[in-house]
């Protein structure tokens, strides 16, 4: 799940790797075209040879990634070809623990949400075991669901509102009370979980990386996440910036106002504090403002063109719009030349738990050669 850096190497490759390349390729070639395309058609788009690409789609249909259905209409002469579209065997379960929820979604190959599971109840009081162990119940509802879809589990991937290192280790959650909680760890405690790869990260960074995928337009834009906590997720180029040690993102604690409200994280004036999901509930025009504070700000030292509101500020978008936008005239530098575009997020509250389910589709997708070893 995290973004590596690529590294070049002068060993010779293995055909098992250009098998891995090719599998990813025809894969890609299926699921980024609409029109159903014929192994010819694969050939033709990839370069391959016709006997390559009927082998490669073979062993994809095999391992239930690819499926064969009926051409889509045609004019002309000519049998028209038997099509190939994304597989429902695979699937993912995108998980998510918050202030006042749990969630659970299972999401199959094509993006689709086949499962979704929400159970609100305020977490504070429990300790990461104890929260952590309901998630379990709640991911057990959900994978015998998919089960009983015919689905077969790639991974479950978990969002949290802190920062978490590239193991999975929950290293604070100040809103949760969390402080280093081997979250894999915990969760492996659960049967449902027991025999999946599991992977952990900021609910912020994958509710963006959900984003990104579902509108498939802007490559460079700053995901903001409205619960109790305030999270932001930055994608530059289509990529997320994740920051040296990859907790960038912490919008929460930018100060909006120096000699203001105690934080939970010790500092005073915290943006969470003033636009908050609990703050948000006792004044929307404060929130707004504090809101717009804090975004023009980034906006002035990142230069985003797009910010993207979800979680809890989804659903009331239209009411903090305007006070929004009204800080960001007045405060940022270039509003006159270029003004941001502020928008509601696609996903609204699900964006996290969707997002993290994305992360697991996407890796099977990008190497579909380890989804058949361990499917085979």
């Amino acid at each position: 799940m995290r973004a590596r850096l690529s590294t070049r190497s002068s060993a010779p490759v293995r055909q098992s790797s250009v098998r891995a390349h090719n599998l990813a390729l025809v894969l890609h070639t299926v699921a980024n075209n609409a029109d159903r395309p014929s192994r010819a058609a694969v050939a033709a788009t990839t370069g391959l040879t016709r006997a390559t690409v009927s082998a490669l789609v073979d062993d994809l249909i095999a391992g239930g990634l690819l499926t064969e259905v009926g051409p889509a209409p045609r004019t002309g002469a000519g049998r028209p070809a038997v099509g190939l579209v994304l597989g429902d065997t695979p699937a993912a379960l995108g998980l998510e623990i918050n202030v006042d929820y749990l969630a659970a979604c299972v999401v199959d190959l094509t993006g689709a949400v086949r499962q979704r599971f929400v159970e609100r109840a305020d977490q504070r009081p429990a300790d990461p075991g104890q929260a952590l162990t309901a998630l379990g119940g709640l991911a057990a509802r959900a994978r015998a669901g998919a089960e009983a879809d015919g689905l077969i589990l790639a991974g479950a991937a978990l969002a949290v509102p802190g920062l978490v290192t590239e193991d999975g280790l929950v290293r604070v959650a100040p809103n949760l009370g969390w402080q280093d909680v081997d979250a894999p760890a915990l969760l492996r405690g659960a049967p449902a979980l027991a025999d999946l790869p599991i992977a952990v990260d900021n609910e912020a960074n994958l509710a963006a990386l959900g984003e990104l995928r579902v509108t498939g337009g802007d490559p460079t834009f700053l995901y903001v996440s409205g619960e109790v906590g305030i999270g932001a997720g930055l994608v530059l180029g289509g990529e997320l910036y994740r920051g040296v040690r990859g907790w960038s993102g912490e919008i929460g604690h930018l100060t909006v106002f120096p000699d203001g409200r105690l934080c939970r994280c010790g500092a005073r004036g915290c943006l969470e504090q003033y636009a908050g999901q609990e703050a948000l509930a006792d004044d929307e025009q404060l929130a707004a403002s504090a809101l717009g504070i804090a975004l023009a700000a980034v906006v002035n030292l990142l230069d985003v063109p797009v910010i993207v509101l979800g979680g809890a500020y989804a659903p009331v978008f239209e009411r903090l719009r305007d006070g929004i936008g009204t800080e960001l005239r007045q405060r940022v530098l270039t509003a006159g030349l270029a003004p941001a575009e502020l928008r509601p997020a696609a996903l609204g509250a699900d964006a996290a738990m969707r997002g993290a389910a994305d992360a697991i589709i996407r890796g099977v997708r990008d190497d579909p050669a380890d989804w058949l070893r361990r499917a085979g």
